[in-house]
């Protein structure tokens, strides 16, 4: 299935594309007051790229004011959406692609942005530091300008409206501050640093316009559980839950749901699950493979159910590679929100019954569940996310059947979803509010 994804014309397109974006790339590497010759040709040339279309006259005169050393908010605003329009664009491409193997059906995008946020006064200190940083470029961050963001940080943290951007900003910041002074660095993650760079900058314009539940549609029906991925990090935890769900006679959709918990360094392994303790029926479904009755759940345009977990009722047992094997063929899958099209976004539920031409990616294993690199070995059939990981297809293995001590067993990295410690205590209690401190300093 790998193998039939990516054509050579899809390739040198993809190539084409991130060349293009790499002249942003590299000036934010050495900065934007330092241009040279050779980085002057390839700004020159992102400019020519969008010659046919409505960024044309604010790139160009971009390019032409940063060249000779005059930087303003809106020439970065256009450098940035010229490159998320780039990747924008290979994530369609890449999309597609895979849609076709699959023969997989998506909606088309039909969803509004959000409110513009209102406290649009806070959002100045945000675009101020990413500014400096644009101009000074990586390789001249220190200390002193990683703590400059400190207080826009604050400041967007106190307003609700702005917490998608806080918290961008402070991962960013945290990840510049951990590899400072920069200068002396022999790799730098330079894509990465441009994505956040490049989508914070665009958010810090407007407040973030994400869509809101007043945008929600409340959905009934039946939803059945695929798997989940974990993103795990020392400051939170997230958990997204990737379904089928069945209303009526409607077609079957592939939805999300997300919940997410803030935790401290010390809080490893399964008892992560317990920071998520306020989502029982959702956790216990995970463990046990049963059907969720959703009673007006909101579900956004882009698939993404904002979870109630009062509104989760669980009913019969469903196991997860029938789910996948009757409901994946049919499903309806969601568009991807504007603002969210990359290809590093692209994650696609798939089931795999031959894994003899495919590798499972054990990079991605969470450290909360029994799947091990050891058990993918024996894995004869997966459920997983189809990825596309820095020029190849790769699968994130979700759940596996596997022989174990010679007998077929179904593993999932949900296994400990309502894990327990064998001694209870007030530990758990005690980390989490710390944890949830973090949120309000």
């Amino acid at each position: 299935m790998l193998s039939s994804l990516f054509t050579a014309e899809a390739e040198a397109g993809l190539t084409a594309a991130l060349e293009l974006a790499g002249a942003v790339d590299e000036g934010l590497v050495h900065g934007f007051a330092r241009v040279d010759e050779d980085r002057a040709a390839a700004l020159a040339g992102l400019a020519a790229a969008f010659a046919g279309s409505p960024l044309r006259d604010p790139v160009a005169e971009a390019i032409e004011k940063i060249a000779t050393g005059s930087i303003a908010d809106e020439h970065l605003f256009a450098l940035a959406a010229a490159r998320i329009a780039l990747f924008g664009a290979a994530h369609d491409a890449l999309l597609a692609q895979a849609d076709a193997a699959l023969g997989r059906r998506r909606e088309t995008w039909a969803g509004e942005p959000g409110p513009a946020a209102a406290a649009t006064h806070l959002l100045g200190g945000a675009r101020s530091w990413l500014r400096e940083l644009a101009i000074t470029g990586w390789r001249g961050v220190d200390n002193d300008l990683v703590a400059a963001s400190t207080q826009a940080i604050e400041a967007a943290l106190g307003d609700p409206q702005l917490r998608r951007l806080a918290l961008l900003l402070d991962g960013f910041a945290a990840e510049l501050r951990a590899g400072s002074p920069i200068a002396t660095l022999a790799h730098l993650p330079v894509r990465r640093w441009a994505d956040l760079w490049s989508r914070a900058l665009l958010l810090a314009r407007d407040g973030g316009r994400a869509p809101g539940e007043a945008q929600a549609e409340p959905v009934t029906g039946q939803l059945y559980v695929l798997g989940a991925d974990v993103h795990e990090h020392p400051t939170a935890v997230q958990v997204q839950v990737h379904g089928v769900l069945t209303a009526g006679g409607a077609p079957p959709r592939l939805v999300r749901a997300s919940v997410s918990a803030a935790k401290v360094d010390t809080i490893v392994g399964p008892a992560i699950w317990l920071l998520l303790a306020d989502h029982p029926r959702l956790l216990s479904a995970l463990a046990k493979h049963r059907v969720l009755e959703l009673a007006d759940m909101p579900l956004l345009p882009g698939g993404d159910l904002i979870w109630r977990d009062e509104r989760a009722t669980p009913g019969d047992e469903a196991d997860p590679f029938t789910t996948a094997r009757v409901h994946l063929g049919a499903a309806l899958a969601p568009a991807t929100p504007p603002l969210e099209r990359h290809p590093a976004r692209i994650a696609e539920p798939v089931l795999i019954e031959d894994l003899s031409a495919v590798t499972l990616d054990a990079r991605r294993l969470p450290a909360c569940g029994p799947l091990t690199p050891a058990l993918l070995e024996s894995a004869s059939a997966a459920i997983g996310l189809l990825r596309w990981d820095d020029g190849a297809w790769t699968v994130q293995p979700l759940a596996v059947r596997a022989t174990v001590k010679k007998k077929l067993v179904a593993v999932h990295n949900t296994a400990l979803a309502d894990w327990e410690p064998t001694k209870k205590g007030e530990a758990i209690e005690v980390l989490r509010e710390r944890a949830g401190r973090l949120l309000r300093k």
